[in-house]
């Protein structure tokens, strides 16, 4: 059996990565321009702007950061770089969960090895992944810490997912769910939830039982709602939607950072391993996904139901010493703002409603974020 190897941190660090689709400036439709926008795009930013999937849209990451200030200069460079080549282009940033009213059902696959034989094993449940999300990496010191750590964080997951919510529309339908996004993924054999691990050597045999029984080719298909990272000695929270503009993202960035380290440190102290029941995290999940920051969830410590902005406000409140030490305490007020609502899907319904017109929506969308 393989061995894999946890590259520890010794520092909470920090790595953000973003999906944004591409949009054609005159029919606000999905375009599979990747690779005319990849070829204007500097040598210096290889392997940090990055196709994706399918055709339609890309991927931003950072480099290795410490602090959430960091993280914002280095999204701000390269979206500003983006948004001229895209301009440039005739193309407009997307920042949508999904596309309004574009199919699936058009999107062409980027041509590259991977991609194709992942379409090839997962047929349409790949073909349906024109989703666009938030994954935020923070370091840890050692794989046990990292197992404890995605077990510990799971109760926290529904509420960073309601305030992520931006994805209420899909193939030009009102959904009825803020978060579509979240149920296309579940459609993959390993994402969503993830099941409760004891320890690193509990995680490796169980990667390498999926790759030896064929179930999956490397580690790089489990896409659960949260997973560690063995190469970058991370934990990776990729359960949020991509909000509708950077300000929005890096307050919840900041929010995954200081949680992830307040676990950690808890774990230093001592601390039981899981202090929430499975069945109730699957059900906050569902509400967070239907209703957004309007949902009620349950306290897994009282059993009794909240709103998000109550658990979010106790939430801060956890984490607050922690933000201070990492210095973000202004991006955390940010959350606090979206705990009140309206989140980012509600935004989107109101404007569909006031203008029917699809296009209209999304042409709003790309101005909302513009740097």
């Amino acid at each position: 059996m393989s061995k894999l190897v946890f590259q520890a941190n010794t520092d909470p660090t920090l790595g953000v990565e973003i999906e944004l689709g591409l949009v054609d400036s005159q029919s606000m439709s999905l375009s599979s321009s990747i690779g005319q926008v990849m070829a204007a795009v500097p040598s210096e930013f290889e392997g940090e702007i990055k196709s994706e999937l399918m055709q339609c849209y890309l991927e931003i990451n950072t480099k290795v950061c410490q602090t959430v200030s960091q993280a914002e200069s280095d999204l701000s460079e390269k979206i500003l770089l983006l948004e001229q080549i895209t301009r440039d282009c005739n193309l407009n940033l997307l920042w949508g969960a999904t596309h309004p009213f574009s199919r699936w059902h058009d999107q062409k696959v980027t041509p590259d090895p991977r991609y194709h034989g992942l379409v090839e094993l997962l047929q349409d449940m790949a073909r349906r992944l024109v989703t666009f999300g938030l994954h935020v990496h923070i370091g840890v010191d050692s794989g046990d810490k990292a197992i404890m750590i995605c077990d510990q964080i799971l109760e926290y997951i529904p509420t960073l997912l309601a305030l992520s919510c931006n994805s209420p529309f899909w193939c030009n339908r009102k959904t009825g769910l803020h978060s579509i996004r979240s149920k296309i993924l579940e459609g993959l054999p390993t994402a969503g939830l993830p099941p409760v691990m004891r320890n690193w050597t509990e995680y490796t045999w169980l990667v390498n039982h999926l790759i030896q029984t064929g179930f999956i080719n490397t580690v790089r298909e489990i896409w659960w709602d949260v997973r560690p990272h063995h190469q970058f000695g991370t934990v990776e929270v990729r359960v949020c939607d991509i909000p509708g503009n950077l300000h929005d993202t890096l307050g919840l960035v900041a929010l995954v950072q200081c949680l992830v380290k307040t676990l950690s440190d808890r774990i230093d102290r001592g601390t039981y391993q899981s202090e929430h029941h499975s069945m109730m995290v699957r059900q906050n999940k569902w509400r967070a996904c239907r209703f957004g920051v309007h949902a009620q969830l349950v306290d897994s410590s009282t059993y009794e139901v909240r709103s998000v902005e109550q658990i979010t406000e106790r939430l801060i409140t956890m984490v607050m010493p922690v933000a201070r030490q990492l210095d973000c305490e202004s991006f955390l007020e940010r959350v606090r703002i979206l705990a009140k609502g309206p989140d980012w899907a509600d935004r989107q319904l109101t404007t569909r409603q006031n203008n029917p017109n699809p296009e209209a929506l999304v042409k709003w969308m790309t101005l909302q974020s513009k740097l």
